[in-house]
């Protein structure tokens, strides 16, 4: 039987950022359960970001715009960078409008209620002049992992002026695991695993880690969810088995238990005709009859433990 390791601790954390130490992995292990978080928490948790982008005079992604230093290749990358909780399946939409010689922040648009930015910092672009002028609609989406635009053309329309954006939607910043060797008992090879997992402040580490365990808990459970009903026949099976060999052995006959002339005898003289009349009786009561002894008692235990039953001693 392999062992099960310890519950996952936090060692350290900070922020976003936090180590998760589980100790008593059996060896292998480490590598296998590391692995496979990593996999997951890099690919398969949802979160939200921007899958669109509009801008006032601007017709594609390769356009520069009067008054501001950053052309759209470089805006468009600052906006990829903006991180969001959104609180509704329905894609939500933001306004931003700003005039004058300044930085364009993202705490600088208008959102929705549905819809919350949590690094308010990020550049967005530097207005140059005065008389500069920046506005612009995203639009806001969730999704899972790493979403390019070729995946999404099919199954999104797009307004006209709308420039569709490669979408970074999961909310994990970096994953890293370390397998190590530990003593468990006499053996020095079992694995210790340390995983750091760094968000971008949408979801918390620990939350992180669950979802991650989660998702692979899904997954085995499905795959072997027919495997385990079949388990659960087969022992339905072998049980409803083991009940009618038992009701057999219960109608069998003292008779034909190689008993010897006197102990059957006195069964027979008791009406105890059937192994199952035999085994409702106690040895107390068996005692009692006349003709039984203590060498009968022996003789019935005996032919009882062939059959894999025995009296009972009250």
């Amino acid at each position: 039987m392999i062992l099960l390791p310890n519950k996952p601790k936090i060692t350290n954390k900070k922020e976003n950022w936090a180590n998760f130490e589980i100790e008593g992995l059996y060896p292998g292990y480490g590598i296998t359960i590391g692995n496979s978080l990593r996999r997951v928490l890099l690919s398969s948790l949802e979160g939200a970001a921007i899958t669109q982008v509009k801008v006032k005079g601007v017709s594609h992604e390769f356009s520069t715009l009067s008054g501001v230093l950053e052309d759209m290749v470089i805006i468009i990358t600052n906006l990829k960078q903006m991180r969001f909780k959104l609180h509704s399946d329905e894609p939500q939409k933001a306004i931003l409008k700003i005039k004058g010689e300044k930085e364009a922040k993202g705490s600088d648009f208008e959102f929705p209620t549905q819809a919350e930015l949590i690094n308010k910092s990020c550049h967005i672009a530097t207005l140059t002049d005065k008389k500069s002028e920046l506005e612009m609609e995203i639009q806001i989406e969730k999704g899972i992992g790493y979403e390019p635009v070729e995946r999404r053309k099919n199954n999104q329309k797009i307004e006209i002026g709308a420039i569709s954006i490669d979408a970074i939607f999961t909310p994990i910043k970096r994953v890293n695991y370390k397998v190590e060797n530990m003593r468990v008992g006499e053996r020095t090879d079992f694995d210790r695993v340390n995983i750091e997992i760094e968000t971008d402040g949408t979801v918390d580490p620990e939350h992180a880690f669950f979802q991650a365990c989660d998702i692979l808990v899904k997954h085995f459970s499905l795959l072997a969810e027919p495997f385990s009903v079949l388990e659960k026949f087969k022992e339905k099976k072998e049980l409803g088995e083991k009940d009618n060999q038992e009701e057999d052995m219960a109608k069998t006959k003292i008779e034909d238990l190689k008993l010897s002339g006197r102990t059957a005898n006195a069964l027979l003289k008791g009406n105890i005709k059937t192994v199952g009349g035999l085994l409702r009786k106690n040895e107390k009561f068996l005692l009692e009859l006349e003709g039984m002894g203590d060498k009968g008692i022996k003789e019935i235990k005996k032919e009882l433990k062939k059959l894999g039953l025995e009296i009972k001693e009250e």
